[in-house]
């Protein structure tokens, strides 16, 4: 009797291809696992394929709730956007893989477990890394980094044996897509000179059809997680797809960036995330609202910290336990709404509001009610530049302009 592999499947190009080669490689009986991370409607056609294309077994496990309450939503606390850009959408989902692919190879007493990355990525390393974290017994199979073979060459293995991919060599975009964002990369897109086409779009209208009215929407949050759209309280799918489709038709939430991959190279990658840039937005103007100064500012270097995690497939590590322990702690007061307007493929904050703000409008106003002592400056000020002031007095301070040799 053949031994088993768990194949984290996709329905895609390579995971499809790799179930064949699998068999053919190594005996092994192939068990398909689809994970429902929002990404993908009709889950039967891909386990149809799945077993079509040769696997003993078949299985799809729903987890887009606990996708969003227990990676989702602590990414966003912590403002977790890798380069300043990029929300994670496919890094955050990847631990959570690799913790079912361990799950149910435990489950089916399988001997290994295997997934469709190619050798220039980054989910190589994060599927890897978790699983290793979960359970390091298992034996790990990279297909798509064994086989060698190019884009093209796995769509001509594809049609010689019959395997339905919805890939063709003139549409070869590869995409991965979940409830927090869609990653599109490959063909034209990898010319970083050249202009997206439209066709490598499905979320977002192009900004410039998009409506010549702007949109309204009001978020609110309890300790840093969104809980309500416009006065209506909802779960967190419901509200993630929700802000999807309301942003994508303003064209908000498209990102085209040149990313440095963990392994070493820059690549051209193409987002879609309209929730993600709404909420991660709306989070940081309630935490300008409730955070103190040093707060705010050793928050900043965590967030980069804890995308740099994300993004490095360190999720199961102590370093980002702690971080999620200071997170936590910093989210107690970030509560209350804040109001956005979507237009053109903008999303600017123009309202925000919460019973802990730190705004008080007697210290800021420069009008009536003015609460402000500005008799107290002075002696501030004085004492503020003391040590400026003693070591000017010592060490006479030089321009730099004059004391360079022309």
């Amino acid at each position: 009797m053949s031994d088993k592999v768990v194949l984290a499947y996709s329905g895609g190009l390579d995971t499809s291809v790799a179930i064949r080669w699998l068999k053919e490689k190594y005996d092994l009986d192939v068990i398909a696992l689809t994970i429902d991370v929002g990404n993908e409607r009709d889950f039967s056609t891909v386990r149809d394929k799945a077993l079509k294309v040769g696997a003993s077994k078949a299985l799809v496990i729903d987890v887009k709730e606990q996708f969003v309450n227990n990676y989702i939503f602590p990414a966003l606390q912590a403002d977790a956007v890798y380069e300043g850009q990029y929300p994670l959408a496919t890094a955050l989902s990847r631990p959570l893989i690799a913790k079912l692919l361990v799950d149910v190879a435990l489950e089916e007493e399988a001997s290994a477990v295997a997934h469709g990355c190619t050798g220039k990525g980054n989910d190589q390393v994060r599927f890897e890394v978790g699983v290793t974290a979960l359970a390091p017994e298992l034996k790990i199979i990279a297909p798509a980094r064994e086989w060698g073979m190019t884009r093209e060459e796995t769509i001509d293995y594809a049609q010689r044996y019959g395997i339905p991919v919805p890939i063709t060599a003139t549409s070869p975009y590869s995409i991965d897509e979940n409830l927090w964002g869609r990653s599109i990369e490959c063909g034209v897109l990898e010319d970083p000179w050249r202009e997206p086409p439209e066709d490598a779009f499905a979320w977002t209208v192009s900004p410039t059809n998009a409506p010549d009215k702007a949109g309204y929407v009001e978020i609110g949050f309890e300790k840093g997680i969104p809980t309500a759209v416009d006065g209506k309280n909802m779960d967190g799918v419901d509200l993630i797809q929700g802000l999807n489709e309301l942003a994508g038709s303003h064209g908000v939430g498209r990102i085209d960036m040149i990313e440095n991959r963990l392994v070493g190279i820059k690549s051209r990658e193409i987002y879609e995330a309209p929730a993600a840039v709404v909420l991660i937005e709306a989070h940081r103007a309630l935490e300008s609202l409730t955070l103190s100064k040093a707060q705010l500012r050793f928050k900043q270097k965590v967030a980069q910290e804890y995308a740099e995690l994300i993004y490095n497939g360190l999720w199961f590590t102590a370093q980002r336990q702690d971080l999620t322990a200071y997170v936590q702690s910093t989210q107690r007061f970030v509560s209350g709404t804040v109001r956005l307007k979507l237009f053109k493929g903008k999303c600017s904050v123009i309202g925000r509001k919460s019973p802990y703000s730190l705004y008080s409008f007697g210290l800021a106003t420069y009008d009536k009610g003015d609460q402000f002592d500005q008799s107290a400056a002075a002696g501030f000020i004085h004492i503020w530049g003391l040590p400026v002031k003693t070591q000017s007095r010592i060490q006479p301070a030089k321009d730099d302009k004059k004391g360079k040799e022309g």
